[in-house]
């Protein structure tokens, strides 16, 4: 019997010292990648880059309106043949425009997609790295769709992280709902 009872009272003095030893914590994903310093620099950089893009696509669509207007002007002096030939050529011009500005914003959003996956895919590298550096079982995210929908302020490592990540830079506090 008092083996018995040695046994539990051990079992249950190492099953205590594990639970204590888990260490776990939370991360606002959003906040993160959004804070994050490299991918702020990415925004601004896709962001002036499509800027560019459609003040570019935008004038290309001005000279075309001056050509169809000039058109329009000089039209009813016009055989019917060179009318037709003129519309097919403004028609062609139109069509190239069209496919043009696709493609270009096509090139746009994927160049800005893979960018943006390179550094979220960094932000977890980096996240991965600071749990096994600071002995963390569990890292959690959370995200807009709250999948944490209660945890202590203090396993909140938001702001940590980002600090981090951002090379030292502290950031304004996280204002959760998760607080105890």
């Amino acid at each position: 019997m008092k083996k018995i009872v040695w046994l539990a009272s051990a079992l249950l003095i190492l099953t205590s010292c594990n639970q204590q030893t888990e260490k776990t914590g939370y991360v606002n994903n959003t906040k993160v990648v959004s804070d994050f310093k490299e991918m702020k620099v990415a925004q601004e950089k896709w962001t002036k880059r499509n800027n560019e893009v459609r003040a570019e696509l935008e004038e290309k669509a001005k000279q075309f309106q001056i050509e169809v207007q000039g058109y329009q002007n000089i039209m009813k002096s016009m055989s019917a043949s060179n009318r037709q030939k003129k519309e097919q050529e403004l028609m062609a011009k139109q069509q190239e425009l069209q496919r043009e500005q696709q493609a270009r914003m096509q090139e746009i959003q994927q160049g800005s997609q893979v960018e943006i996956d390179s550094i979220i895919g960094k932000v977890k590298t980096f996240i991965e790295g600071y749990g096994k550096k600071n002995g963390y079982t569990y890292i959690y995210g959370d995200t807009e769709t709250s999948n944490i929908l209660y945890g202590k302020k203090e396993l909140n490592l938001t702001d940590a992280i980002l600090k981090e990540l951002n090379g030292g830079e502290t950031v304004e506090k996280t204002e959760d709902k998760k607080e105890e």
